[in-house]
């Protein structure tokens, strides 16, 4: 290309550049995240060991008939996914801060949500690997049967929220010295509202009830999915800056 051509040639505004920049950036980071684990297999393994140690305790604990063990399944399900969850949270971007690698991504010449996302995406896939790993082994512990057509949508809501949240809670205490005692403290009161109505949801579809009247709780929990993210999108700059 000649230097007129070059010269005439309209510029980009950098504004129109983000949304690419930011999404390879944040596909960077899960591929990153994504190679870590298998190499290492430490953090899904953490989580799918106490969930599953979790499930067997509820499950020799709540001695409760057919009608019982169905009307607490979708707690026990929830609740267990959570627990795991908080594990994964916590080590998530924990490991970073411990390794150096933080300092670094934060100094890269990209939006630093690309960061958020980017540690949403694996947080949101770590769980919902765990989650699909549990529902045959409930399924088998409490009688109950969780391969329903809309378990699936409701497990993806909930996930979502709670690691969007989640991975903005843990990237305010990564700074702090007990961490992994304040990051629970600080998100289980937040994630109450995801909780739920994924619980609900759960629950009622299990129950057979018509999805018509179940209808309100999904639509709590998208509504929560975006205001959460939309806030952690917001936030997550002056989160990390220290």
């Amino acid at each position: 290309m000649t230097l007129e051509a070059e010269k005439q040639r309209p510029a980009i505004h950098p504004a129109a550049r983000r949304p690419t920049s930011l999404f390879r950036a944040a596909a960077a980071i899960v591929w990153k995240d994504l190679r870590a684990e298998w190499r290492s297999k430490e953090t899904v393994s953490a989580m799918l060991v106490f969930a599953l140690l979790a499930i067997m305790v509820f499950s020799f604990a709540l001695e409760f008939d057919r009608t019982g063990r169905e009307a607490s399944s979708a707690g026990v399900l929830w609740a267990t996914l959570v627990f795991a969850g908080t594990l994964g949270l916590g080590r998530s971007l924990g490991r970073e801060k411990d390794q150096g690698c933080l300092d670094g991504l934060l100094l890269t010449p990209v939006d630093r949500s690309a960061l958020y996302f980017g540690k949403l995406a694996g947080n949101f896939i770590f769980m919902g690997v765990v989650a699909l790993i549990l529902l045959p082994v409930m399924s088998v512990l409490f009688d109950v049967s969780f391969f329903r057509p809309l378990i699936v949508p409701a497990l993806i809501l909930g996930i979502l929220g709670y690691a969007g949240v989640g991975t903005l809670i843990a990237s305010m205490s990564i700074y702090t010295r007990g961490r992994e005692v304040l990051l629970p403290i600080l998100l289980l009161p937040i994630a109450l509202s995801i909780l739920i109505p994924a619980v609900r949801a759960t629950r009622g579809l299990l129950e057979g009830i018509p999805f018509d009247e179940l209808l309100v709780w999904f639509n709590m929990l998208a509504a929560t999915n975006v205001i959460y993210i939309a806030l952690a999108y917001m936030l997550f700059d002056f989160v990390v800056e220290e």
